[in-house]
């Protein structure tokens, strides 16, 4: 059921909201392939995107194992000749020279909402034509400039350092890292603000870069955030209750702090208190949807019609072609009420 949600929400976000194919296919062309021999003679490699004439912006973790790092794409390469590293944010900015490759728009993640439409584009598996994958933001996250993005846009290795756009071709943040369990990847992007320091940083020529990244963090340390995401793709629940329980404490109006303890007391069987959280979640964020259906799952599970009805009513406010999915999702017969 899970799943068939996911999927029919995605689904329904592609068909209701435009997107620009030309911006699109443009910017598909602004992300490159970035490569070098490792130590051991094998190939590093990762992803990048052309932000300036002869710049690329990657993930530092992507230059760690090799001294030689070149730009590719196809039968075309573009030696790497200097480096400004925030290795901390995990973001680098290579130059080289000579590169054809226009620049992509840049975007900002401020103006992202939860349930938008998203597309990642990267050369995931080190394959020489980027590979896009079309998904939706599952979550926004403050730092200290821009919004750390989690998305349900899926990049594979060798995808770490490719772009995240909207539909109008504009990047907005950089795939960096993941989880991986059971319950499925989840996936992180950095917030595409981060890149303004870069120009300021100082040039380098030396590889590989070292240094560790903020999502290398010990997990004590790591945002709340972060150390919920590895528990829930396990489906750890009574681990992901314990961290939620801390998340909630710490940030009480936090929206995902609530839908992320409401998942795990829904797991648990724990269905008034999984209600109680999902409410909680959906009083702090009224265009939650995917904290509105579950909502209303726990209040059917109740025996709660009252709620049950009222969620159906707040969907249709928000899009009324929510309403079919959710009658379908709950397996009422016409409607909830």
């Amino acid at each position: 059921m899970k799943y068939f949600l996911a999927a029919t929400l995605l689904l329904l976000s592609t068909l209701t909201q435009a997107y620009n194919q030309q911006a699109l296919m443009s910017s598909y062309f602004g992300v490159v392939l970035i490569r070098g021999y490792n130590q051991d003679g094998g190939m590093a490699y990762g992803s990048g995107v052309v932000v300036a004439e002869n710049e690329v912006v990657t993930n530092c973790h992507v230059l760690r194992a090799t001294k030689q790092p070149w730009v590719s794409r196809g039968e075309d390469s573009y030696p790497i000749t200097s480096v400004r590293a925030d290795t901390w944010h995990d973001l680098c900015l290579v130059t080289t020279h000579a590169m054809p490759f226009q620049p992509v728009p840049l975007g900002n993640s401020s103006s992202l909402q939860r349930g938008q439409e998203i597309t990642a584009i990267g050369h995931s598996n080190g394959v020489p034509a980027p590979i896009t994958s079309v998904g939706e933001i599952q979550g926004l996250y403050p730092t200290e400039t821009g919004f750390m993005i989690r998305s349900s846009a899926k990049f594979l290795m060798g995808a770490s350092g490719s772009g995240l756009f909207d539909m109008d071709g504009k990047l907005v943040g950089i795939n960096t890292f993941k989880t991986a369990g059971n319950g499925g990847s989840i996936h992180f992007a950095l917030p595409v603000e981060w890149l303004k320091t870069l120009a300021s940083l100082p040039v380098s020529q030396t590889f590989p870069v070292s240094g560790k990244a903020l999502w290398e963090e010990d997990e004590d340390k790591k945002p709340y955030y972060m150390r919920a995401a590895v528990p829930e793709s396990r489906q750890d629940w009574a681990a992901l209750e314990t961290i939620a329980l801390a998340w909630t404490r710490s940030e009480k109006n936090s929206p995902d702090a609530w839908f992320s303890l409401g998942m795990a007391e829904q797991q648990l069987l724990h269905f008034s208190a999984a209600a109680q959280a999902y409410q909680h979640s959906v009083t702090l964020d009224p265009n939650f949807v995917e904290a509105l259906f579950k909502r209303g799952h726990m209040a059917k599970k109740l025996g709660d019609g009252e709620t049950v009805s009222a969620v159906e009513t707040r969907l249709r406010q928000i899009d009324p072609q929510l309403v079919p999915v959710y009658q379908t999702f709950m397996g009422c017969e016409g409607s909830c009420h």
